[in-house]
């Protein structure tokens, strides 16, 4: 079994990470080079995951189209949630995701990956051969995807802005004035 860990400094609040970490549309945004998509067989096909809700996933890796259901299994908002495979390749896939705002304000993003490869007995060896550098690849490139969009102003075109979570963005407008709308174009504010 594989374990992986990475640490994120991402200068942006807890919420903000915590929620763009589940989004459906930010994880398709990291696997763009996989062709990944959600398949609505019954689970979530965009917004944010809740505890206890499925999302299928298909994606190419290694060149075969594969699917993955996967489920949260644990939420603690906005410090920790846990996702764990129930149907796909792999034996086993879990992923824990942490979350703690540092003194500086920026928010520290530490998560923990533990896959187990599908074959019991070449499965170690194709751990140790490719398996081990490309998933850590694909979590690194998440994190760089999820760190980018938080510290800047893309966030809001994945997350909810009416959300009291991000009430405090609200706050920063100075008494007297009207906080100017960051929904995008069409979506239901008047310009």
């Amino acid at each position: 079994m594989i374990r992986l860990e990475e640490t994120t400094i991402i200068d942006a609040p807890m919420e903000r990470c915590f929620d763009l970490s589940r989004s459906v549309e930010v994880h398709l945004l990291a696997n763009i080079h996989s062709g990944e998509q959600t398949l609505a067989t019954g689970g979530v096909t965009s917004g944010l995951v809740g505890l206890s809700q499925q999302v299928t996933w298909r994606a190419k890796h290694f060149g075969v189209w594969q699917n993955l259901t996967s489920k949260t299994t644990a939420l603690e908002s906005p410090a920790h949630f846990q996702v764990t495979m129930i149907h796909g390749i792999f034996r086993f896939m879990q992923a824990d995701h942490w979350f703690r705002t540092l003194p500086s304000g920026a928010t520290e993003m530490k998560e923990r990956f533990l896959v187990a490869a599908p074959l019991p007995l070449l499965g170690p060896l194709a751990e140790a051969l490719f398996l081990r550098r490309y998933m850590l690849a694909l979590l690194r490139e998440r994190n760089a995807v999820i760190k980018q969009v938080a510290e800047s102003c893309d966030w809001r075109r994945y997350l909810p802005i009416d959300s009291q979570l991000y009430s405090k963005i609200r706050d920063d407008v100075p008494r007297g004035h009207a906080a100017k709308s960051t929904r995008p174009p069409g979506s239901g504010d008047p310009e």
